[in-house]
């Protein structure tokens, strides 16, 4: 407990004056109000527990001796009274002392100090305050008395711990709880007395009398005659009208249910409106978002295009530059071609020429930073793929991992190669992690590890010289970079084998096939070449296409690879075994764009690529060229949920689609015979599996000896 902690024990039993009253609160009893000559002054002391710092506040009555107030604090703390003393302005206080002998005022407060004779055998105890008192002993009421003026009154608090009387109570029928009736804190106001008797025989006697009365049912009405008037004042004249027949009931009936309803036909067409009124507003909301919308994407993509030509750093990117240096060489040179000849015409182009290869140049500095970028990003992503710890993915979504000594190894040296290329490290951190790589390399005798464990100690040499580090950079430089070349060495982290384009093996080296380019005249692995669906000759590597369509067409397939993703998503969502759309190249993409469906909805003409997208005419079948239809996302969601597509079509427009199927069926012919293939072997498996289960059954109901011996097979 802090020094400043102040806690409030239980008052001695006295009463506190003011001046002309003086007031008395009982928590558990009404106010009481008693005069100066009945009770004694108080004043309030704070005591001081000086060896353990608390404070407890008490009211104590001026004329009491000290005594008094160590024997009431003796039986809190639970301590002899011959141990205890009181210390007042650094004077030890005589216990047959009172307050008002040393100069203490009524309703004032001081502050004693309690201290103990013998403090080290007999310390003070620490207070312990009751927990069933949440209100303090003594508190100050001010008392305004108008005309700003106002006095301060100390009440004392009296708590009467006493048990409370049963009153009864309920029980649930239900439950079996119990609840009691609460007696009231206050008693109830008396009334005043008045000097007489209340409380006695004759007031609590009842004195009962017989009576004969005239009940209502032999009441009669009494008429004016001779010798006797009643009045008429109040009297009413009631006045028959014209007897109504069935039928004019019936028609006045009718008439007011014709008023009815006409109220009520109106609340309905009200009722009509209002919903008719509440859909066109959210319609022209929900338009107005979607224009909004559509705004926002698309100058999201105006930004994301000027961030890719301002800052490249995929192939993508590096396309969709060439894509428009091709375009503007185009219009340069068709403007050149219509505004001037001869030799001024030579001389333009000239220029153009020089202007195109300063801006290939550009683009070649551009490609410089961008590998240097996207080595250090493909270094990280190589070593993350290689300490990332096996997977299980289960069918509830959940996944289980687990660490292997392979990955376990390969992490440690991922964690070591990341230290070894941070910058700005101490000379003492750059030394630790040099020793730890040197530990780490010394597991293994070779050449690698040897030149690695010299340039270690070269570093180390030149730090404790005092070398700057910009003169240490191509050193570090090649500590990583052999570093690295030792992470990717199968003897030394095994866990890399899978990942490496080279097999290591001799064995799957020679499975593994290999196809010989024309066009560099290099050996490369299957992987290297682009699938093509429309002819089975193998053509040139992807290295050798991607150079060819810098030098010539300079085409961008940014667009068209984004819709490619965009249709094998959507195929994956169906979950029918579909494999056509696989298949399919960008190229293949770009030629269904542009060439079978120009480049435009079939049904709106819309020509944005971005809100556009193929999907299945007939949705029972896979994807393929010619089962799809290019439409809007819109449109493409409201054609997905028709069961028909012919049905709901005209016949125009289904021959107009026929016509394209029919296109795409003679370009993709080798695709076309492909999955004609693979369905035929499909059923071919599937009724050959059929055959096996049915003889199966046959064999087990007949028992012959070829049933047990496909049943155990």
């Amino acid at each position: 407990m802090s020094d400043n902690h102040e806690l409030l024990l239980q008052p001695v039993s006295t009463m506190i004056n003011d001046k002309d009253e003086n007031i008395n609160i009982d928590l558990d009893n009404e106010p009481k109000y008693s005069g100066d000559e009945q009770e004694p002054k108080l004043a309030t002391v704070k005591m001081l527990l000086e060896s353990i710092g608390q404070t407890v506040t008490v009211a104590f009555p001026l004329r009491s001796p000290i005594s008094e107030l160590i024997t009431h604090f003796a039986k809190e703390l639970r301590m002899p009274e011959k141990i205890l003393q009181v210390t007042f302005k650094e004077k030890v206080l005589d216990n047959q002392l009172s307050l008002s002998q040393i100069e203490v005022e009524p309703n004032t407060t001081v502050s004693m100090e309690l201290h103990s004779k013998d403090p080290i055998n007999e310390p003070l105890r620490p207070y312990k305050p009751r927990q069933d008192i949440s209100m303090p002993d003594v508190i100050t009421v001010r008392i305004d008395e108008g005309q700003s003026m106002s006095r301060d009154v100390v009440v004392e608090i009296e708590r009467n711990n006493f048990r409370k009387p049963y009153l009864g109570g309920v029980r649930h029928r239900m439950n079996g709880k119990e609840f009691h009736h609460a007696s009231a804190q206050t008693l109830p106001p008396q009334r005043p007395d008045k000097g007489v008797i209340r409380y006695c025989r004759d007031t609590q006697t009842i004195q009962g009398r017989h009576r004969v009365i005239q009940t209502t049912n032999e009441q009669s009405t009494q008429m004016s005659k001779p010798g006797y008037f009643v009045t008429t004042e109040n009297d009413r004249f009631l006045t028959p009208h014209r007897y109504q027949t069935a039928e004019e009931k019936f028609d006045i009936l009718t008439k007011k249910a014709i008023i009815i309803q006409k109220y009520f036909r109106r609340w309905l067409a009200k009722r009509d409106v209002n919903i008719l009124r509440e859909a066109f507003q959210a319609r022209l909301q929900y338009e107005l978002e979607e224009k909004q919308r559509k705004i926002q994407e698309r100058q999201n993509r105006y930004q994301h295009d000027l961030d890719r030509r301002l800052n490249p750093r995929t192939r993508d990117d590096f396309d969709v530059l060439y894509a428009a240096l091709e375009k503007w060489r185009e219009e340069e040179i068709a403007k050149i071609n219509a505004t001037k000849q001869g030799a001024s015409r030579k001389a333009a182009l000239a220029l153009l020429v020089d202007e195109e290869t300063e801006l290939l140049a550009t683009i070649d500095r551009y490609k410089t930073e961008a590998q240097k970028y996207n080595k250090e990003v493909n270094i990280q992503r190589f070593l993350e793929r290689v300490a990332q710890p096996k997977r299980w993915k289960y069918k509830d979504g959940s996944t289980t991992e687990m660490d292997t000594p392979y990955s376990i190894r390969a992490r440690e040296l991922m964690q070591i190669y990341n230290t070894i290329t941070m910058k700005f490290l101490t000379l003492d951190e750059r030394l630790d992690i040099l020793l730890t790589l040197k530990h780490t390399v010394k597991e293994h005798e070779c050449r690698l590890t040897q030149e690695v464990i010299q340039l270690i100690d070269r570093e180390a040499d030149l730090l404790m010289r005092g070398t700057k580090e910009e003169n240490l950079s191509g050193l570090r430089q090649r500590i990583a970079t052999l570093f690295l070349q030792y992470i990717k060495t199968p003897t030394f982290n095994p866990g890399v084998v899978r990942h490496l384009k080279v097999p290591q093996d001799p064995v799957i080296a020679q499975e593994q096939k290999t196809l010989y380019c024309r066009s560099c005249q290099k050996y490369y692995p299957s992987t290297e070449f682009a699938v093509s669906s429309t002819n089975a000759n193998i053509g040139k590597c992807r290295l050798c296409l991607r150079l060819e369509n810098i030098a010539n067409k300079r085409t961008d397939q940014t667009k068209f690879k984004f819709l490619l993703k965009k249709i094998e998503k959507e195929e994956c969502t169906y979950s029918d075994g579909a494999r056509c759309i696989f298949f399919l190249t960008t190229n293949d993409i770009e030629y269904m764009f542009t060439n079978i469906w120009d480049s435009h909805s079939a049904l709106s003409e819309e020509s944005d690529i971005y809100t556009l997208t193929f999907v299945r005419w007939n949705r029972r079948e896979e994807f393929s060229p010619w089962n799809c239809i290019l439409l809007t996302l819109q449109e493409a969601s409201a054609h997905l949920k028709m069961e028909d597509a012919e049905a709901n079509y005209s016949e125009p427009f289904r021959k107009k689609i026929r016509y394209k199927h029919a296109v795409s069926r003679s370009h993709f012919l080798k695709l076309v015979e492909h999955v004609s293939n693979y369905h035929e072997q499909l059923q071919q498996a599937n009724a050959s599996k059929d055959m096996t289960i049915t003889a199966v059954k046959i064999g087990r109901q007949r028992g012959t000896p070829t049933a047990v011996a496909n049943t155990s097979a």
